[in-house]
């Protein structure tokens, strides 16, 4: 990690290939820059018991001409929004959203972008971890350095993909959110769900699970198991298959060489206990959050799966991959992130339209990226932007080059909802761990 000089204190056992979020803190010159300490991912959440109900999967089937199921994609979410709440609209005397969400200006209104949501939708290009050359923060890359953020440099900030995004956004909450959804903040909204209510979210970070399981709330039955399940998120109708089909947080940490060496060893002897392969476990057995593929497939979570609503299943499937972090295209993350909570607030307002606040915030992105390339900073993977060209200039250049960001709008935004069963798509999970990480 350092040159060597840290190798007397370090773990023989510390098994880095068994952290499940290596590849996203490897940079592109193939070095492990930091260790993953704690790990959740961004997924879609629902009420297993109303969707598994006769009488609402025989009245939905007749109304929209498909099942009631897991959505596949965006078309099915909003028709499943709409169907719980002005078709069922009460459950045992409550009424009852077919949708939950924030909107209230304030910083966590922007991670609810950044993480990836643009990519939901099918902004950006294909690519895993990150699209390329243009990622989910609509960011256009030329081998290391950003370009552009706009449609007009080559980027997808301010595309029809982006847009739809944000469309879709203020469409659902004003329609199927509870009325207070819209003045809260991140932290008021993630305990709603569990009230009993809300049929389902397309936005649930699976570090809620937690709180989530916990005995005698409205969204648990008797005997310790869930109502709910989690499974991976619906996608838009720009989405294309192999792009980003949702976040993943992968907090690590990072020894800096300004460090004296005697306490950069310290840090690093503390930071292997946190991970080390007992405390990890002990940590993934309470938080119900993972690192370590040994952790996923230990016996202990063979045992309780049936009790964490997907959560096993999904970290124990191949389809996590598709959920990843914030990619190398962001070159500034502080400065640029702070722009997206203050520029979609306005749309979340009603201040501006959600082309013009996705206008305003490519804008700005651009500005602090064109700030960096005059300073020089970051050398020569630093930001060097793109002369202006039209809209269609871009268009054609990523048919061209046989890329896709950025998209043309499409003609029709909304075809028809697509569903899979639940039970179903669990089974088609592997239920057996991969060679190197033996259940314990």
């Amino acid at each position: 990690m350092d040159e060597g000089r840290s190798k007397d204190v370090t773990d023989p056992m510390l098994d880095v290939d068994d952290f499940i979020g290596k590849s996203f803190t490897t940079a592109p010159n193939g070095h492990l820059y930091q260790l993953p300490d704690q790990q959740f991912a961004n997924l879609y959440w629902f009420r297993y018991d109303w969707f598994t109900n006769p009488e609402y999967k025989a009245k939905f089937k007749a109304k929209y001409g498909y099942d009631l199921g897991v959505p596949v994609n965006w078309s099915a979410y909003e028709d499943i929004a709409d169907f719980f709440t002005n078709d069922v609209k009460e459950i045992n005397g409550v009424k009852v959203y077919g949708h939950m969400d924030y909107g209230k200006k304030d910083p966590s209104l922007g991670w609810r972008f950044t993480d990836a949501w643009l990519s939901m939708a099918g902004n950006g290009d294909k690519g895993l971890p990150n699209g390329l050359p243009v990622d989910e923060w609509g960011i256009r890359m030329e081998g290391c350095r950003p370009v552009g953020s706009s449609v007009e440099r080559g980027g997808d900030v301010n595309g029809p993909a982006a847009v739809y995004s944000i469309v879709k956004y203020l469409d659902w909450m004003k329609k199927y959110a509870p009325p207070q959804a819209q003045g809260m903040t991140f932290s008021e909204s993630g305990p709603v769900p569990s009230q009993g209510n809300i049929a389902q979210q397309i936005f649930w970070y699976t570090a809620f699970t937690a709180d989530m399981v916990k005995p005698g709330i409205a969204v648990m039955n008797a005997d310790g198991t869930p109502k709910w399940r989690m499974a991976p998120s619906p996608h838009g109708s720009y989405w294309k298959d192999g792009m980003k089909l949702g976040y993943q947080d992968v907090g690590s940490a990072t020894l800096l060489k300004s460090t004296p060496v005697d306490r950069r060893k310290a840090a690093w002897l503390y930071l292997q206990f946190i991970v080390s392969k007992t405390t990890s476990l002990k940590k993934s057995q309470v938080g119900l959050t993972f690192i370590r593929e040994s952790d996923i497939w230990d016996k202990s979570f063979t045992e309780r799966a049936p009790k964490l609503g997907g959560l096993i299943e999904f970290y124990r499937s191949p389809a996590r991959v598709q959920w990843t972090p914030t990619g190398n295209n962001v070159p500034d993350y502080p400065k640029l992130a702070q722009l997206w909570w203050q520029n979609i607030g306005d749309a979340s307002s009603g201040a501006k339209t959600p082309q013009a606040a996705m206008d305003a915030l490519a804008a700005a992105q651009d500005s602090v990226m064109e700030r960096l390339e005059k300073s020089g900073v970051q050398g020569a993977c630093g930001p060097k932007l793109n002369k202006k060209e039209t809209a269609e200039y871009w268009y054609k250049k990523a048919e061209k080059d046989g890329t896709i960001a950025p998209q043309r709008k499409l003609a029709n935004e909304k075809p028809k909802g697509e569903t899979i069963d639940y039970d179903t798509l669990i089974k088609s999970w592997p239920a057996s761990p991969p060679k190197r990480a033996e259940a314990k």
